[in-house]
């Protein structure tokens, strides 16, 4: 793939700011639903916040040479949940938070250091093409039914049940995927790199324009967009009109502002508990890491696993784990979508994911880019997510071209990740559950072990 902006290009100060704005679109959606799902009182725009805080650190560590962005991790949704188990308050639950991230981090900063050690051919052996292609794919297979249940998806509800017709919804999001397809396809210059904000705003002005005939004439089928996130910037708790400060802008609730109540309350048996949650989850996204890396690697046709290096990469992905949890609550971890919208626009700038990393701290504090942001229907979103999960499929089929499928070994290996990954096999361990993604790659690796001593000719048909 021929990238039109390299790692290390830079482009004129409008053009950073709109590619910026665009891997923040990619990337938010899921960044800011991970709190929500938690709860507790939890602040998406405090988890952006620590999204661009960690994806800054990860940069910094990984000596700008990885265009990767950093977003709210889904892994550790079960740790998250424990950290507030037992009835414990909400001080004590959010400092577990940030113990809990701490303890992951360290998992990250302890591997790191046995890398360096002992170098990196071990991971290659370990997972070599065959092994880690399937997996990319997965990853991306696996977000499938995400992306075709956003699709199907209306934001206005009576007594639980959705107003809009799917084929509204449906609609909505294949407008946006056309879009996005054919800017990204036929566009000229500046509009062939923003295919995804082209898509989006196409597809926000289709779900309105639907909601406001509905409304007008009384049809529910079209009510695929809720205007609540919009009027709720000019009304006050009472549902009055006002407009106050906090319309334009609001300082998120940090998640230390909140723990710091929490240490006279903590125990070492709770410490214990956290510590069990978060910890074996780290291993699994570990497995998750090298596959994005790898992937990202292939896209940029340089092997970051080398330079700037897995122990870099370890180390940037687990200390801004750790600085987004303190901001947001959240552990980061490598987005697939970011690495995704570098794969369709072919801008793997570096500049531009600092930018946007920047821009998602200074975005937390304006109130009407959150409303924005959280008022794009899912089913928009989900017309995108079709792209962008489809392009980290592809993405990980490639790097099996060169595989020699002829080999019952090969075969073997593939298959088994392929029939795991999209089977959903997952496997829990009291709090701790292995995702499909692990399970996939685990037998993976088992199978080609078992079969690396097996001779060409032996394998073949």
């Amino acid at each position: 793939m021929k990238l039109i902006y390299n790692v290390e290009d830079k482009m004129s100060f409008g053009k950073m700011v709109v590619f910026a704005i665009q891997q923040l679109l990619a990337i938010m959606a899921a960044t800011l639903v991970v709190p929500m799902i938690v709860g507790h009182g939890m602040k998406s725009e405090a988890a952006l916040f620590g999204a661009g805080v960690g994806t800054l650190v990860y940069i910094l560590f990984t000596k700008k040479k990885s265009p990767v962005f950093l977003g709210s991790s889904f892994a550790f949704l079960g740790s998250m949940a424990a950290a507030f188990a037992g009835g414990v308050s909400m001080e004590v639950g959010y400092l577990g938070l940030i113990l809990g991230a701490i303890f992951a981090g360290l998992v990250y900063v302890v591997i790191a250091v046995v890398v360096k050690v002992v170098g990196v051919e071990w991971i290659n052996k370990l997972m070599p093409a065959v092994v880690i292609g399937p997996t990319v794919a997965i990853i991306g297979l696996s977000l499938a039914g995400n992306a075709i249940g956003d699709l199907k998806s209306g934001e206005v509800f009576v007594d639980k049940v959705q107003l809009a017709s799917p084929l509204a919804t449906i609609f909505c999001g294949l407008v946006t995927l056309f879009v996005t397809i054919l800017c990204s396809t036929f566009g000229k210059k500046t509009l062939k790199l923003i295919p995804f904000i082209m898509g989006i705003l196409a597809g926000y002005v289709v779900a309105m324009v639907m909601t406001l005939i509905g409304n007008a004439a009384g049809i529910d089928a079209l009510k695929v967009m809720s205007f609540d996130a919009l009027t709720g910037l000019v009304k006050n708790a009472d549902g009055e009109f006002a407009i106050t400060l906090g319309t334009f802008f609001a300082v998120p609730e940090f998640t230390f502002m909140t723990a710091i109540g929490g240490f006279g309350e903590i125990t070492g048996s709770y410490i214990g508990t956290v510590a069990v949650a978060y910890i074996p989850v780290a291993f699994v996204v570990f497995a998750e890491h090298i596959a994005d890396h790898k992937n990202i690697s292939s896209i940029i046709e340089r092997d970051l696993l080398e330079e700037p290096g897995l122990s870099r990469t370890l180390l940037g992905d687990g200390v801004g784990s750790i600085a987004g949890a303190i901001f947001g609550g959240c552990p980061n971890t490598t987005y697939g979508e970011s690495v995704g919208c570098v794969a369709i626009t072919r801008n793997a700038s570096i500049v531009t994911i600092m930018t946007a990393a920047v821009g998602a701290i200074l975005i937390s504090f304006l109130s009407p880019f959150v409303a924005f942001v959280n008022s794009i229907p899912s089913c928009v979103m989900g017309g995108v997510c079709m792209a962008l999960y489809g392009f980290i499929a592809v993405s990980g089929l490639k790097m099996i071209q060169k595989v020699d499928l002829g080999q019952n070994k090969n075969l073997f290996v593939v298959s088994t990740i392929l029939i795991a990954g999209i089977g959903g096999l997952s496997v829990s361990f009291g709090k701790v559950t292995l995702t499909s993604i692990a399970c996939a790659l685990i037998l993976g690796i088992i199978v080609n072990v078992m079969l690396s001593k097996a001779k060409p000719e032996e394998t073949e048909e």
